[in-house]
C-alpha cells in the first residue's frame, strides 16, 4: 500500500512541475490570479479539483 501511495505522490508532483517547467512566465501569472480569488472559489476549485480525483480513482481502481 506504501509503494503505491508514494508512487501517487511522485506521480502527482511530476504532474504539476510539467507547467512552470515548460512555461514559468504563465504559472506565474495563474499563481497571481489564484491570490487575488476569494477564499470561496478558491474552496469550490478545491472540492472540485478533490471530487475529480476521487471519481477518476473509483472508476479505475
Amino acid at each position: 500500500m506504501w509503494d503505491e501511495l508514494l508512487a501517487a505522490l511522485g506521480l502527482m508532483l511530476v504532474l504539476e512541475g510539467i507547467l512552470p517547467f515548460l512555461s514559468p512566465r504563465t504559472s506565474r501569472q495563474s499563481l497571481l490570479r489564484m491570490a487575488h480569488l476569494n477564499d470561496r472559489i478558491l474552496r469550490l476549485v478545491g472540492l472540485t479539483s478533490m471530487s475529480c480525483g476521487l471519481l477518476v480513482l473509483y472508476l479505475f481502481r
